[in-house]
């Protein structure tokens, strides 16, 4: 059974970091794109980052230059550092599986979902 386990969440100033970790499980994860999404209230789920299995990596615009995205392929991890955060990055943030996809950003293209974490960002 694939498990994508979440982790890192909690409350942050403005201007403050945090990094999310995403561990996944249950299966071989060779050659899949893993992304972050986020969901705030009211809001659709929308895209943040993902990393492919050669280690590209692209983003949503709002989120360039403070976000990165990582993986440690030999621990089936991928991470999410987010940096000089703001109030507006405040949702609960998915980790997300896919194959065989070409830079996969919309939620329809994964295939594995974590149950995710909640960040909130005070002003």
């Amino acid at each position: 059974q694939v498990q994508l386990v979440e982790s890192g969440g909690g409350l942050v100033q403005a201007g403050g970091s945090l990094r999310l970790s995403c561990a996944a499980s249950g299966r071989n994860f060779y050659g899949y794109t893993m992304g972050w999404f986020r969901q705030a209230p009211g809001k659709e789920r929308e895209f943040v980052a993902a990393i492919t299995w050669s280690d590209s990596t692209y983003y949503t615009d709002s989120v360039k230059g403070r976000f990165t995205i990582s993986r440690d392929k030999a621990k089936n991890t991928v991470y999410l550092q987010m940096n000089s955060l703001k109030p507006d990055d405040t949702a609960v943030y998915y980790c997300a599986a896919t194959y065989g996809r070409f830079y996969p950003k919309q939620a329809r293209e994964y295939d594995y979902w974590g149950q995710g974490t909640q960040v909130t960002v005070s002003s």
